[in-house]
């Protein structure tokens, strides 16, 4: 019997994206092995899944999540603290899961939606689908079918030779596609990602990607429902390759002196949201945070076309800003900015 098979095509741009990647990755490498302290590793860890939940609409802001984790009292609803719990639960447990074993998948499950779903680790029984805000961007496959699909999928993923990095995003794509469980198909689809990489190269699991995901959160579910429509997964791994060398990008750049402030930010976060706050801001950071207490529905589109700075560089400062200076209200696409005093 054939080995199931992902429809996908490598084209010269995926092609170019993972060398690039590559690239940027034996720089990553050698970096992390001397400069990743175990305070910055917490620190992307958090951002990473700080990212992952905001994406599926959890309000909590880097600060508190840090909080929720040290134990802290927050307030904010309690499923989203529950949420923060789960997520750190289940990306600390990554170095012991196989990402082909289903045990260990539905194990995950289990983890990361515990206290928040009946039907724990088990797949769905009914229809699901996957939706941007109100509109239905992909409908999937029937609950009778999830089994088979699953154990095709996690075969393929055991014997695949594609290189970890498109067998990753390609993985991704399928779990998504095939939406197994009722709730939490996001979290884990990105979770599972993260576990892929991390088994080829263990300095990848502390690759908070997430953040990328979550600030080009509409092209993510763009490139689910091309991939939808071309019928195989290409579109959604080339956004997903270009998210993962958007993040090493960033991750370079904070380590070449952007990063300073940064590495306050993340000192701040490992310390307690009750430790005194040092984060240095220069011109720029107060150009954002005056645009933002001027309008706080102010779009990072505008405050691009405001600074004259590129979007990556918008983005990454406003994640410097989110860890103490401004807080996100409601969604990304129709929340506001609350600067803090």
């Amino acid at each position: 019997m054939r080995q199931y098979q992902p429809p996908f095509t490598f084209t010269n741009a995926i092609v170019a994206s993972v060398a690039r990647i590559s690239e940027r990755l034996g720089a990553w490498t050698a970096r992390s092995a001397t400069t990743l302290s175990p305070k910055l590793r917490r620190g992307n860890r958090i951002q990473s899944i700080q990212a992952s939940l905001a994406i599926e609409h959890n309000t909590l802001s880097i600060e508190q999540v840090s909080a929720v984790i040290d134990d802290q009292p927050v307030f904010g609803p309690p499923r989203e603290i529950q949420e923060v719990r789960n997520a750190f639960a289940a990306y600390e447990k990554l170095d012991q899961w196989s990402a082909s074993n289903e045990h260990h998948l539905l194990e995950a499950h289990q983890l990361l939606m515990s206290g928040l779903l009946d039907g724990l680790g088990q797949y769905r029984k009914a229809g699901v689908g996957i939706y941007d805000g109100k509109t239905l961007v992909h409908m999937a496959p029937p609950a009778s079918r999830v089994p088979q699909l699953m154990d095709d999928l996690l075969g393929w993923l055991a014997l695949t030779d594609l290189p970890p990095l498109v067998a990753s995003c390609l993985f991704h794509y399928e779990f998504e596609f095939i939406h197994p469980f009722a709730d939490g198909n996001g979290r884990m689809g990105r979770l599972w990602q993260t576990l892929i990489l991390s088994q080829w190269r263990p300095e990848l699991a502390w690759l908070p990607v997430e953040s990328v995901v979550r600030d080009r959160q509409h092209a993510y579910y763009a490139a689910l429902a091309s991939a939808d429509h071309d019928a195989e997964a290409t579109p959604f791994v080339a956004f997903m390759l270009e998210a993962l060398e958007q993040a090493l990008h960033i991750a370079l750049q904070e380590n070449d002196g952007e990063g300073e402030a940064s590495d306050r930010v993340n000192d701040g976060v490992n310390g307690g949201v009750n430790d005194e706050i040092t984060v240095k801001l220069d011109s720029l950071d107060q150009q954002l945070l005056d645009a933002m207490r001027e309008n706080p529905y102010v779009t990072q589109e505008s405050l691009v076309a405001l600074s004259g700075k590129s979007l990556s560089t918008i983005q990454r400062r406003i994640r410097k800003l989110r860890q103490y200076h401004v807080q996100r209200i409601g969604s990304d696409k129709s929340g506001y900015w609350q600067v803090k005093q």
